[in-house]
Parts: C-alpha cells; structure tokens; sequence
C-alpha cells in the first residue's frame, strides 16, 4: 500500500488514512497487520510521530510529525484547542440545521470528561427504502466541529441525539447498519476527516490540510442523494 500524502515539509507530513487502516500497533486489533506509521516511514524513509489519532474506521487527514520537538509542541496545540478540525458525516434521520452536543463522555479509566461538538446540517435526503415500520428512510450529511477531542467524540455524541452515524458499530445501530450491509453490500463507517487548520509549528504560518471524500463514503452520497 502507498498512502497519498497531502502535505510535506522538513517538520510535519499529512496523509489520507483510508478506511480501516489502524494508525499504529495496538493489543486491541490483534488482527491487523499494517499500519499508518509503519507505510509511511517506510514510504518516506524517515521517522515520523502521530500527532493526534483517527480511529480505525474514520479516513481523512492525519498529522504526523518528523522530530519529536515538532511532535511535542504540535501535541500541545491540539491539548489548548488551538488546532480546527472538520468532520463530514452521514447519519440517520434529520439533524437540526445546526447545534451544539455538551455531554460530557466516560473514558476508559472511569473519569468523566467534558466533551463539546458544534455541528451543521448540509444536506438531508429521503429515499424508497423501507425499514421495519417505515416505507422510507431520511439520511442527513452533517459538519462536525469537535471543540474537544475524547475517544469515539463524534460517534458517541450522534448516537446521544439519537442521529447515529451509518456503519458505526458498536455506538451505532444495529438494524441501519444491517440494512445497509443488506441493500448496498456497504460495511464502512460514514465519517470522514476533512480538514485541519493550525499554526506551524517553526514558522507560525496558517497551515490548511484537507482530504477529499472517496471510496465508499463518496459511493453512498450518491446512492442516498446527498451529493
């Protein structure tokens, strides 16, 4: 595999993770056996450090580092909020046309974190596709704006407002994914990040990173009529 490097300077490289690439090596996927850091510092022939993580399932942009200063201050800026970052979903039902989801969200030691998420609705779509009670089914296509970055943010807090994210499993729901495994042989997770915007590190210049939708997330945008 070749990842699609988006952006590349002396400091910081950024790539389009696809879909169900893990960032690194963990316990929790015994079963996978490549990795983001792993094909990119073999790509570039260089050390790199992740930034920040996308979960195995999101694709979009991810920031790594190429020296452990840069990682080291870069890290900061996403721990102070200083870094914007843009998600684009699609979810089941219609969203408000946007709002704001505080709730905060348990981590994995037990501890309860404030979690905020700022999202907009683009586009909704009804479509013939009858599910259990319904004869139809409503999709919308949402811009998220995490102010927070928790474990699973995203997924959980579209599932708390009852517009869980399509192909989310476990926060997810069951029946809509089964549906669409069903009807469109569709197994991914309808989440894509799409955008970073930061300082640089060593020049302090605005830095914009963006990755387009494709693959499969693209293919569903036209299969609900969200395109």
């Amino acid at each position: 595999m070749e990842l699609d490097i988006l952006f590349e300077d002396d400091f910081l490289v950024a790539i389009h993770k696809p879909a169900g690439l893990l960032v690194h090596r963990t316990k929790l996927a015994k079963d996978a056996t490549e990795f983001a850091l792993q094909i990119l510092r073999d790509q570039i022939d260089h050390k790199v450090f992740p930034v920040h993580r996308l979960d195995r399932k999101t694709s979009g942009v991810l920031l790594f580092a190429k020296d452990q200063e840069t990682n080291r201050i870069m890290q900061t800026q996403f721990m102070e909020r200083e870094v914007g970052k843009r998600y684009k979903a699609i979810v089941r039902g219609w969203t408000d046309d946007e709002g704001t989801i505080d709730y905060a969200l348990t981590n994995e030691s037990g501890s309860e974190q404030e979690a905020v998420t700022h999202f907009k609705t683009l586009l909704r779509s009804e479509i013939n596709l009858p599910n259990g009670k319904f004869s139809t089914a409503r999709f919308s296509l949402v811009e998220l704006n995490p102010e927070t970055g928790r474990m699973h943010q995203l997924r959980k807090h579209l599932a708390h407002i009852f517009h869980p994210i399509i192909g989310d499993r476990p926060h997810g729901c069951n029946k809509q994914n089964k549906l669409f495994k069903e009807h469109f042989s569709m197994m991914e997770m309808m989440l894509h990040a799409e955008k970073l915007t930061f300082k640089h590190p060593k020049s302090g210049g605005d830095i914009l990173i963006q990755s387009t939708i494709r693959g499969e997330f693209k293919r569903m945008l036209l299969e609900l009529h969200l395109d």
